[in-house]
């Protein structure tokens, strides 16, 4: 496939401009957007959420395969995400502070130029925890370092993200589970969803690596269900495994996939999400980053509309992948005709 996406035809370097104008000149322009956003009347609004997963550089991330600093371009990772939230079959997004704030700014800024909103009656999310930096000695306690409840529900956002890095060898295991106990209580008192991942993990500092199996998912899937003073409002972010009946079965509580380090291929994507929504009447949806952010040299909207198809639908991979075609380069001018 000769096939590349450009991001800069869709979001070209002076929109990132004027966020950054916005920023120095205007900054009382967040709070406009926070109060001007249309939210949903309830977050789930056909049984089932398809959220992007945008806080990556938050925590040091940013290698796509070789590309080592992949994510760590603002214009490619932001564009990307914009160009996915284009797509109807996605609910939302989750991403850490300034990603969000940027999203907002740049929600406001269309807006006010006669555009459609990019985040009207979108759940958006704030990830809370991003202080286990990538490669950093002691990045298994994964602190508190990102939105707090209470800055969530100063922006109007709709819930919080964390993630408990699970090293069984690590006591401060256990620290992070009971900062994000505290969390899970603090966004159910504000009425908000708590979005838990364990990631169970094996090796030793900057030798780190998943360690997914039905025994350790099984095991955790139950303690990141029982944290908090209620689970009333939490959902559980999950990656399918083979075996994955067993894995949804541990709990009644809502599980979301997710997509893990970016393949370069779709197809498996689509393939492991299908598998996975027939899994378990509670599989209820995706959270999924960098495998719709970088599909290989894919558009992002079109690997979206294959996703969704997926997920919303339960359309076979295959038939997903038409989806990819209908939607590729549709809209390139969704920002560009309005800034």
């Amino acid at each position: 496939m000769s096939y590349r996406f450009d991001t800069a035809r869709f979001f070209p370097r002076r929109i990132m401009n004027a966020i950054t104008d916005v920023r120095v000149s205007r900054p009382d322009v967040l709070d406009a957007a926070a109060a001007r956003r249309k939210r949903r009347e309830r977050p789930v609004l056909d049984g089932k959420l398809n959220m992007l997963a945008c806080d990556h550089p938050g925590r040091g991330v940013t290698a796509i395969r070789e590309d080592k600093i992949a994510m760590g371009n603002r214009q490619e990772y932001m564009g990307r995400a914009v160009r996915a939230l284009l797509h109807p079959g996605l609910d939302g997004v989750m991403a850490h502070t300034d990603l969000i704030e940027d999203l907002l700014i740049l929600d406001y800024l269309l807006v006010e130029r006669g555009a459609p909103s990019l985040l009207d009656e979108k759940v958006v999310a704030g990830c809370m925890n991003r202080g286990g930096i990538a490669d950093v000695e002691g990045e298994i306690h994964d602190r508190f370092t990102a939105f707090t409840a209470d800055s969530l529900v100063r922006l109007r956002l709709d819930g919080g993200k964390m993630l408990i890095r699970v090293c069984n060898e690590d006591e401060r295991t256990l620290a992070t589970l009971a900062e994000c106990a505290d969390a899970v209580t603090a966004l159910s008192r504000k009425g908000m969803l708590a979005f838990v991942e364990p990631l169970p993990i094996r090796g030793k500092a900057r030798a780190y690596a998943s360690n997914y199996s039905v025994e350790e998912l099984v095991k955790w899937v139950g303690v990141c269900a029982g944290i908090g003073e209620t689970s009333r409002n939490t959902w559980l972010k999950i990656p399918y495994i083979e075996d994955f009946e067993r894995v949804t079965v541990a709990t009644t509580l809502p599980i979301l996939l997710l997509g893990g380090p970016a393949h370069g291929d779709p197809l498996t994507l689509l393939d492991d999400f299908a598998a996975g929504m027939r899994a378990g009447a509670n599989v209820r949806g995706a959270m999924v980053g960098r495998n719709v952010l970088f599909p290989g040299h894919d558009d992002p909207l079109a690997m979206t509309a294959a996703e969704s198809a997926v997920v919303r639908q339960e359309a076979a991979p295959a038939a997903a992948r038409s989806a990819m075609d209908a939607a590729r380069d549709a809209d390139m001018d969704a920002l560009t005709r309005y800034m």
